[in-house]
């Protein structure tokens, strides 16, 4: 199942505003567009949003979101960057 970005907005509880401002600034490159160009949001793709606005929530740069966006983009060979991202969070937290 997809969601529009209406949709997504309500399940995820970001405005359409912020959700477009993410895009561009690189923290979505994990959603996929339609052949009109729309977004299409699938369940997945709403966790991870959870994950962003979690970080953001808790004080990380989107400029480090970003990062970690783009580690978990690569697989599994960034993990032990992604988890040390997180013990630092920890820590800073």
């Amino acid at each position: 199942m997809t969601y529009t970005i209406g949709e997504i907005s309500k399940l995820t509880g970001l405005t359409i505003s912020q959700l477009r401002f993410y895009d561009k600034e690189g923290l979505m490159p994990f959603v996929k567009r339609n052949a009109s160009g729309n977004r299409e949001f699938t369940e997945g793709d709403a966790q991870f949003l959870g994950i962003i606005t979690c970080l953001k929530r808790s004080g990380v740069p989107l400029k480090k979101i970003r990062q970690f966006v783009d580690w978990v983009m690569q697989g599994d060979s960034t993990i032990d960057a992604r988890l040390q991202f997180m013990r630092d969070q920890k820590k800073y937290l």
